[in-house]
Formats: C-alpha cells, sequence, structure tokens
C-alpha cells in the first residue's frame, strides 16, 4: 500500500506518514507520482475549506453584513411570502370571532342570542389547512429535489391566487374547506424552503437573524391580520364585510414571485445536484466587495471548495440522501432532535395565540376589545422578536429555548388559575398574562426554534429533516387545532382560561426534554455540527467539545484512493469557470 509523508499543519515541525486506503475497489493503483500530485492538491483543497470555514466562524456581525448584504436581500425576500401565512391562519382563527363570518358560516345558539361556527367546523376548517400542509410538504419534498427551491417556491405562489378566489367566493361552509386545504397544500411546500435558504445563503454570524426573521414574518401577518379585522368590525352588519379580509391576500404574490424570480438559487442545493459552476455563479451574486472582501471571486472559490468537501465527507459517512436516511444512523438523532423542537413550538401553549381574539371574548371582554388585545399581542411580538436578535448575540440557541419553556409554564399556570375566578379582575389579568406570553414567546422559543432547525440537519438532508419536522409540527397542529376549539367554546367543553393548566403540562415536559437532548449550536459552522454528531458528543457537552474540521488525514483515510482523485479532479474541472 502506497504511502505518503504529510506536514501535520499543526505542528510544522512534525512529519507524519499517511498511508493510502483504497475504498470498495480492485482497480491497479495510480502511480506513485499521480499519487502525490492528487494528494498535494487534495491538501490544498482541505486546508482551504478548513482557513474558510475559520474565518466565516469569527467573522464579526458588522463585516458579515457588508459581504452578504445581498444574500440578506434574497433570504428577506423569501421568508417575506410567510407574511401571506401568518396572515391567513390568523385570519381563520379571529374570524371565529367575526359577526358577519359567524352569520354566514355559523349556526344560531338561542340561550347564547348569537351566531357561533360550531366546534366541529372549527376544528374541521383548522385541521383542512394542517392537514393540506402535511400533503403540501410531502409533494415539496420531492419536488424541490427536483426543480429547485426558487421554482417550487414561484408554482406555489402563482397557486395561491386561484385559491384565493375560493375562499372569496365560498358560499358555504364546505367550499370554504375545500379553500383552505388547497392553500395549506400550498403553503405547506412554502413553509421549509425560506428558513432552509435562509440557513444555506447566509454565512454562520447571520444565520440566526435570517432564520428567526421568519417569525417576524409570521407575526407581521397576525397582526395586519388583526388590524384590517379591527377595521373592518364597524362593517360587520353588513353581510359581504368577511371578504374584504380575503381579497387583500391577493396583494402579496406577484411582487414576491418577482422577488424569487430573480433572486439566485442555493450553492449548496446546486452542488448536491453535480451544477458547480452554477453554485459558484449564486455564491458571486451572493457576495458584495468591501475593504475585508477586495476580490469576490477568491472568496466565491474557497466557499464553493468548503461546501464541495462538507458534501463529500457526508457522502463517505453516509451514502443515502433519502427520507428513510433520516432515520438511520446519526442523521436519526439530528432529525428527532428538529422535529421534537418544532413540534414543542406548537403544543407549548402558542395555539392560544392562534386563538387569542376568540380566547379574549370567551374570557368575557367585548369583541372590539377582544381585537384590540390580539393586535397589542402581536405588536408585542414583533418586539420580542427583534430583541431575540440581540439577546441571540449573547444566549446561546439552547439557553433560549429552555428559559423560554420554563417561563411560559409558569405564565400557564398562572392563566389556569385564574381562569377559576369570574371576577372582571381575573379577566383582565388573564389577558395581560397573555400580552406576556406572547413577549417571551416570541424573544425565545418562536423565534430560535427557526435557527435550530436549519442548523441541526445535515447538508445533504437539511431540506427532508426540515420538511421531516415541519410535518411533525402540522399533525401536533391537528391534534391542536382538534381539542382547542373544545376547550374553548361555551357550546363544549368551555374551559376557557383554564386551558392554561393543560398547555403548561407540554412547556413542563417540553423543558425536561429539551435539558437532555437538545444540542448548543450557537457559533457553530455546519462543518463543525457535522463532526459533533458524527463523534456522538452528548447534548449538554456541545459547547465544551473542541472539533478539528477539514483534517487531511482523517479526510484521506475517510475517502480512500479512488475517491480522492475522483474528488480532486471532479473540483479542478468545475472550478475552471
Amino acid at each position: 500500500m502506497p504511502s505518503l509523508f504529510v506536514e501535520d499543519i499543526k505542528n510544522p515541525e512534525q512529519v507524519i506518514e499517511e498511508p493510502l486506503h483504497e475504498k470498495g475497489s480492485d482497480s491497479s493503483s495510480i502511480n506513485s507520482l499521480a499519487v502525490e500530485d492528487y494528494v498535494s492538491k487534495f491538501l490544498d483543497i482541505s486546508n482551504e475549506a478548513k482557513s474558510n470555514d475559520h474565518k466565516e466562524k469569527n467573522m464579526s456581525l458588522r463585516e458579515g453584513f457588508r459581504t452578504f448584504p445581498k444574500a440578506v436581500m434574497w433570504s428577506v425576500i423569501l421568508s417575506t411570502a410567510l407574511i401571506m401565512e401568518g396572515y391567513d391562519m390568523n385570519l381563520l382563527n379571529s374570524f371565529f370571532a367575526f359577526p358577519a363570518f359567524n352569520r354566514k358560516f355559523g349556526n344560531y345558539y338561542p340561550e347564547l342570542g348569537e351566531y357561533q361556527v360550531p366546534a366541529r367546523w372549527q376544528t374541521g376548517l383548522n385541521m383542512g389547512y394542517s392537514s393540506g400542509c402535511v400533503i403540501g410538504l410531502a409533494i415539496a419534498g420531492y419536488v424541490t429535489d427536483i426543480i429547485g427551491y426558487r421554482k417550487t417556491m414561484m408554482c406555489s405562489l402563482g397557486s395561491s391566487i386561484a385559491f384565493i378566489f375560493i375562499q372569496f367566493f365560498a358560499p358555504n361552509k364546505e367550499v370554504l374547506l375545500t379553500a383552505y386545504i388547497l392553500i395549506g397544500i400550498m403553503w405547506g411546500s412554502v413553509q421549509t424552503i425560506t428558513v432552509t435558504y435562509a440557513s444555506e445563503v447566509a454565512p454562520t454570524t447571520l444565520r440566526v437573524y435570517l432564520t428567526s426573521y421568519v417569525n417576524i414574518c409570521w407575526v407581521f401577518g397576525q397582526l395586519l391580520s388583526s388590524g384590517v379585522l379591527k377595521a373592518v368590525i364597524s362593517t360587520s352588519n353588513s353581510p359581504s364585510s368577511y371578504r374584504i379580509p380575503f381579497a387583500i391576500q391577493w396583494i402579496w404574490p406577484i411582487p414576491i414571485m418577482t422577488g424569487v424570480f430573480l433572486a439566485p438559487e442555493s450553492p449548496w442545493y446546486l452542488v448536491k445536484k453535480g451544477r458547480d459552476a452554477e453554485a459558484k455563479h449564486s455564491l458571486k451574486r451572493l457576495l458584495t466587495e468591501n475593504k475585508h472582501l477586495p476580490d469576490k471571486e477568491v472568496l466565491a472559490t474557497a466557499m464553493l471548495r468548503k461546501i464541495q468537501m462538507t458534501v463529500k465527507e457526508e457522502e463517505a459517512v453516509n451514502t443515502g440522501a433519502t427520507f428513510t436516511d433520516c432515520f438511520r444512523g446519526i442523521n436519526f438523532r439530528r432529525t428527532r432532535i428538529a422535529a421534537l423542537t418544532w413540534m414543542f413550538q406548537s403544543c407549548t401553549g402558542s395555539t392560544l395565540m392562534g386563538y387569542s381574539t376568540y380566547f379574549y371574548e370567551q374570557a368575557g371582554l367585548a369583541t372590539s376589545m377582544a381585537f384590540t388585545f390580539s393586535i397589542i399581542q402581536y405588536i408585542f411580538g414583533i418586539v420580542g422578536t427583534v430583541g431575540s436578535w440581540f439577546l441571540s448575540r449573547r444566549v446561546g440557541r439552547f439557553q433560549m429555548y429552555f428559559t423560554g419553556l420554563v417561563f411560559q409554564s409558569i405564565i400557564l399556570l398562572i392563566v389556569g388559575g385564574l381562569g377559576i375566578s369570574s371576577s372582571k379582575s381575573a379577566k383582565w389579568g388573564i389577558g395581560s398574562l397573555l400580552l406576556i406570553y406572547t413577549f417571551i414567546y416570541d424573544l425565545t422559543v418562536g423565534p430560535i426554534c427557526y435557527a435550530i432547525v436549519a442548523e441541526i440537519p445535515s447538508a445533504k438532508l437539511r431540506t427532508k429533516t426540515v420538511m421531516l419536522s415541519r410535518n411533525l409540527y402540522n399533525i401536533s397542529n391537528i391534534v391542536v387545532g382538534i381539542i382547542t376549539p373544545y376547550m374553548l367554546n361555551p357550546t363544549e367543553w368551555n374551559w376557557r382560561a383554564k386551558t392554561g393548566f393543560f398547555w403548561a403540562g407540554f412547556s413542563i415536559t417540553a423543558a425536561i426534554w429539551c435539558w437532555f437532548e437538545l444540542p448548543e449550536t450557537k457559533d457553530r459552522t455546519f462543518a463543525e455540527l457535522d463532526l459533533l454528531f458524527e463523534d456522538r458528543v452528548a447534548a449538554r457537552k456541545f459547547v465544551s467539545t473542541e472539533v478539528d474540521v477539514f483534517d487531511a488525514g482523517k479526510l484521506m483515510e475517510k475517502f480512500g484512493e479512488d475517491n480522492i482523485k475522483t474528488f480532486v479532479q471532479n473540483v479542478e474541472d468545475k472550478n475552471d469557470v
């Protein structure tokens, strides 16, 4: 077996002997000079990848914004699509407290003296949407892998224009349910693209801001829908007044589709598809020359080689890239963490924010005041998310998520306790606590969840892992959506604010799980996270464990002689563009 004397990068004075292992091939060995040439080039590539990874890890926030302003812009444009989803989903739940909507789609209850949409139909409409999301995510998992993020998103946004027509003209509950199923399929295909794209176009220093911006889009959409409903509440005696909020949705699709069309494709996606020249072109479109970066060609090449090396290393450890591979070996741990992180975002009381207007009304506030509280609530949400950007610079992902769950548990227990009382002061206390809950949620669990879910998966399985995680979130939403209307509806269980006890139990459970399994990913590059998971480091030791990424000796052992030759040839051929 041929050997090569290689200089140890950490100890230049020390020379080590590296054997070249053949991997899965009985073909004759290439000649000694060729071996040395390929290994020398491989060392150069791995050292360049190591250097770029180190630079990315230590890049300041200011340098990140100066070097990647276009990446920020494109990520923001794609994520803005989720304003539509936040708007549409909150619209449905808020409509249950809107008189004109209840008269059109509800039943009259003499004992209450008002119209109410029956709990089973509140559940059915929400389940139709969530079930559609599950279907949409399954479809997008395959479609995205074939045509990419941009084209998948443009197709989805285009279809939304037609589906809004069905919402607007729905003559009965059955047609409205059909509309929400179709819209759910459309949003299911978009939900994870924005988070994955943000994580793949941004450097480590900007990743938390661009992934958590998704949460601002959600909250802003909810705020917008509450504001629109508050504005049209004075016209609620008009039978068609509920259609105005539906019609406003037509403002969004075409401008966002235009932005998505102009955006570059994710370089990680292109490398995984073997389209390295296009990946380099995308990287150059994401970069801006400045005093830190006099020539973006150099950085684009270095970033491309790091992506190529990361993807190739993952292939050497795990050759599969199917949904089944998400549940094998070390990838199962990564899938489990990402999925449960997203699931617990759904089932730890956040549903009360989605039903806030209806919740406030059932807690005893007047309809107009209920909408006012909802608007204030979503303003608190935006302030909280912006605050999370400053908090995340000093505090890790785990600390934010875990602490948020602890505070949510306390607030929900107090809300449940106040729900036992029927006094007016208790009702105002419940409303005020829900505002505090919203601020805490959007300061911690809400936004940081998106960063965690995007960072945990491997590069090769990121899209599929994020989609599986979002689907568990949607399935959780289905269960939550089934029981919440029954909890709040005065014609059913009528728990009202005592619902807080129920969700507090889940928050406490989530906090316990979080302590034992959720690792800290702050300031870790994707290459470092790959090694930490590969070495099966315990969750609470992620912070203190040092890793040496792109170690030439270990990489050569993983790749084997034939794969080193193929990789070097591939990099040289495709980087000459």
